[in-house]
């Protein structure tokens, strides 16, 4: 049985897959801070001793023999709204910190972590208890916008990952709306359904940069009832799609035979976009749009099945859609 939070399907904005990093931390003797935002789940090798100790994928600082906790200050690879966070403490069983604070701000550019330190921060999780070696899942539900978070560890101890899940908010002065990849997860569109995700979920063929294996695309199970898969993906807001990129990149026996692409105003009437189109695995695919239309939902049908590794949907946002995320924006 999976007692997860449904909010943790959301995107983990603090993930190094889509840039997210450890800026500073007041001491990582022990294990280095960068595992924090790993996007891989934590590993271990017992009895896996280096020149300090047993090596751990996470962070973990020395005993503390004075008052004092110990911190971590994180920019998120993706700025966006908050919904829960995650305090990993996989494989920490006598050396976890017995509670966390986490925070979270919006900076504008690209401050360091000395002048972040003297912002004001917002508390989304305070002085909460943790167990060692289990996911602490902390709701949090916050309808503001960050670009940065701070663990706090009372007053020591090791933490594998943080997690920091909700929904990516792009900020519309750096966007060109009328170029732009509609589907692109850093733009705010967002997998909303599929048949499904038995390998890996199609979100990820959303997310920024190549596919460095299968496992970082979607992937499907075998079909065996004669039908076909299908992922449908709400645009980053309105517009027309004029060019479409459909990547098999590293699936060689496990690629679509063809695609099919609809569009849809409202999610639930579909017109067609792309007609039946024969792909090729392992190869980056990029054709027109024949009849570009107004869209604010993709569904992208795979025949019968398999698997992408990125979609991209190139055009520009309508007026509406442009309104629609300037809103978002200054709402979060």
């Amino acid at each position: 049985m999976n007692d997860r939070p449904e909010w943790t399907q959301l995107t983990d904005l603090a993930s190094r897959r889509f840039g997210g990093t450890v800026m500073w931390a007041s001491d990582e003797l022990f294990a280095e801070k960068e595992n924090l935002v790993n996007p891989w789940r934590p590993r271990h090798q017992p009895e896996t001793f280096g020149p300090k100790g047993q090596v751990y994928d996470g962070w973990e600082t020395r005993r503390h023999r004075e008052p004092g906790d110990d911190q971590a200050i994180l920019r998120l690879g993706l700025p966006g709204t908050v919904t829960g966070v995650v305090v990993d403490t996989a494989f920490f069983k006598g050396n976890y910190p017995p509670f966390v604070t986490v925070e979270a701000l919006a900076a504008e550019g690209y401050p360091s972590a000395a002048e972040l330190s003297g912002m004001d921060w917002d508390v989304l999780v305070d002085h909460e208890p943790v167990a060692g070696d289990s996911e602490n899942f902390f709701t949090v539900g916050s309808r503001k916008r960050y670009t940065h978070a701070r663990l706090t560890m009372h007053p020591d101890g090791g933490v594998a990952r943080l997690r920091v899940h909700g929904d990516v908010i792009p900020d519309p002065r750096l966007l060109d709306p009328g170029a732009l990849d509609l589907a692109a997860l850093e733009n705010g569109a967002v997998c909303t359904g599929c048949s499904d995700m038995f390998y890996s979920s199609p979100a990820n063929m959303l997310a920024p940069g190549l596919a460095a294996n299968q496992a970082e695309g979607w992937e499907t199970a075998r079909r065996r009832d004669g039908g076909n898969d299908w992922a449908v993906i709400r645009l980053a807001g309105a517009g027309t799609v004029r060019f479409a990129e459909f990547d098999t990149s590293n699936l060689r026996g496990n690629a679509p035979g063809w695609v099919t692409l609809s569009g849809s105003a409202d999610g639930h009437t579909w017109f067609e976009l792309l007609p039946r189109t024969r792909l090729q695995p392992d190869t980056r695919h990029r054709f027109a749009v024949p009849e570009p239309r107004e869209a604010a939902h993709v569904r992208l049908d795979i025949h019968p099945d398999g698997g992408m590794a990125r979609l991209r949907l190139f055009g520009r946002l309508t007026e509406q859609g442009l309104a629609a995320l300037v809103k978002r924006f200054e709402e979060s």
